[in-house]
């Protein structure tokens, strides 16, 4: 059974990047552009984890973190928040509900695969 990933950025070159790995891994990938779309789809389809892109416009992975876990049905998902690289040093994210790890932009596809499989079970295994 194919696990489904959420990822909700503002970028789509991040986003495409994800899905194509994650499609590799046989995982079912949605895409959302911004929190708000990220809640609506995250409510319709209650995918197994969810990324997160930090900083977005409009609504920040903060606030969708939050609202994702004020919601009974979602609040047990497993989030992965992508952060700038001058972030880094910041574990603010790492403590926000819900949020099990967080990924530093720009990521290696084999980081984002490690990542991801500690949280959930995926089809393929990080390469060496």
């Amino acid at each position: 059974m194919s696990q489904k990933i959420l990822i909700v950025d503002d970028s789509k070159t991040i986003r495409a990047i994800v899905t194509r790995v994650l499609n590799e891994c046989d995982c079912e990938v949605l895409e959302a552009g911004n929190g708000e779309e990220g809640l609506a789809l995250a409510a319709r389809e209650m995918p197994d984890l969810i990324i997160i892109d930090a900083a977005m416009p409009a609504m920040d992975g903060a606030t969708m973190c939050a609202r994702l876990h004020e919601d009974v049905a979602l609040a047990e998902v497993p989030i992965v928040m992508l952060i700038a690289e001058a972030k880094r040093g910041n574990s603010d994210e790492i403590t926000l509900p819900g949020v099990r790890d967080c990924l530093v932009k720009p990521f290696k596809n084999a980081n984002l695969i490690e990542t991801i499989g500690r949280i959930i079970s995926i089809g393929v295994k990080v390469p060496a």
